[in-house]
């Protein structure tokens, strides 16, 4: 077992009206001795906007904005801009998050050249509505049936007369390109997905059907443990070992006490990260404390970004849906722990 250190709560709730009702899921990147952590600031009603604040290294906070840098603008994230991952590519910033309308929740992406302005892109994941994928994915006769059966969630309390997108969440750029090509990890239940683009131009409505009609190919990885037997879904933005692309990801399991969400850990390749190299078999850690076990949302350790101080990674997380905590591990200690579990890719 990878020996983990919570060093605890980060960030709390303030009085400023923005960020009233919990902070949560932060994307973190590292500049120099500098965090920037933009996180997801919850008003009452549930409203989210992203917030912003600046640490000296790992864990001492430099700087908190009174004003979020991020808010709605545009009808599909009207209710919500949610749960941001940020990486650098070139010379320019890739912040994804969920555009949330108050029925649907779909990854869109903002680029910044400053980490202060931002210009939105959009949606960037599949315009299509959970009908078209079920027919799609059917069409494809080869996926697993879990991805497509999924009426329940996308029915039981939405007007059955309105168009329900596909929910695509958890959007999240690998930190420079492969062969070439602009990579993304996505999540469509249960499991993990990968795309691969040489512009972002390229993501068309033809595209996307093109995509599910072969979407086994583009499955990176699908639960297989008990602590991730409900789903998964992408974490951090990967990191680059030299024995593979890190990945800490969530997982979810059904319980008596109802879902919890752990942190979980794998290894992709770095040629082609679709490859799953090793997963741990366990989560890497899992609610423990009152301040992962209970709030807005029960049970839940929800990792989305890191920074890197000599070996030691810190690990950034929403708790319970309410608060920002920090866990650190050895970097190399969880890499080499992860080789002990070499899978034999069955693709």
């Amino acid at each position: 077992m990878i020996e983990v250190n919570k060093t605890g709560v980060l960030l709390a709730p303030t009085h400023f009206e923005f960020e009233n009702d919990g902070v949560l899921n932060p994307a973190v990147i590292r500049i120099g001795d500098s965090v920037h952590i933009f996180y997801r600031a919850v008003r009452k009603g549930n409203y989210s906007s992203i917030g912003y604040c600046r640490l000296d290294g790992p864990l001492t906070i430099a700087e908190r904005w009174d004003k979020p840098v991020m808010v709605p603008e545009f009808e599909y994230e009207s209710h919500g801009v949610e749960d941001a991952r940020i990486v650098k590519i070139d010379d320019l910033f890739y912040m994804t998050y969920t555009g949330y309308d108050g029925t649907n929740a779909r990854g869109a992406l903002a680029t910044s050249k400053d980490l202060v302005h931002f210009k939105k892109k959009g949606i960037i994941v599949p315009p299509i509505t959970y009908a078209q994928f079920v027919f799609l994915a059917e069409s494809n006769g080869k996926v697993n049936k879990n991805y497509y059966r999924n009426h329940k969630f996308y029915y039981q309390k939405a007007d059955p007369e309105k168009k329900i997108m596909l929910w695509d969440k958890n959007v999240i750029f690998f930190p420079r390109k492969i062969n070439g090509n602009l990579v993304f990890l996505h999540r469509i239940r249960p499991g993990i997905q990968i795309v691969s683009v040489n512009s972002l131009k390229d993501l068309t409505k033809e595209f996307w059907e093109k995509y599910f009609l072969q979407m086994e190919e583009d499955i990176v990885m699908d639960p297989i443990y008990k602590h991730e037997s409900n789903y998964i879904g992408g974490g951090c933005p990967p990191i680059e070992t030299e024995h593979g692309w890190l990945l800490i990801y969530h997982g979810v399991e059904e319980t008596e006490r109802g879902r919890v969400y752990s942190a979980c850990a794998a290894l992709l390749d770095l040629n082609d990260p679709s490859l799953e190299l090793a997963r741990l078999p366990y989560a890497l850690f899992s609610p423990e404390y009152e301040w992962e076990l209970i709030g807005e949302v029960n049970n839940v350790v929800f990792p989305t970004g890191t920074a890197l101080f000599g070996d030691t990674l810190f690990i950034y997380y929403g708790a319970a849906d309410s608060l920002i905590a920090c866990a650190s591990v050895k970097l190399s200690e969880l890499v080499a722990e992860l080789l002990t579990y070499s899978r034999k890719n069955e693709k």
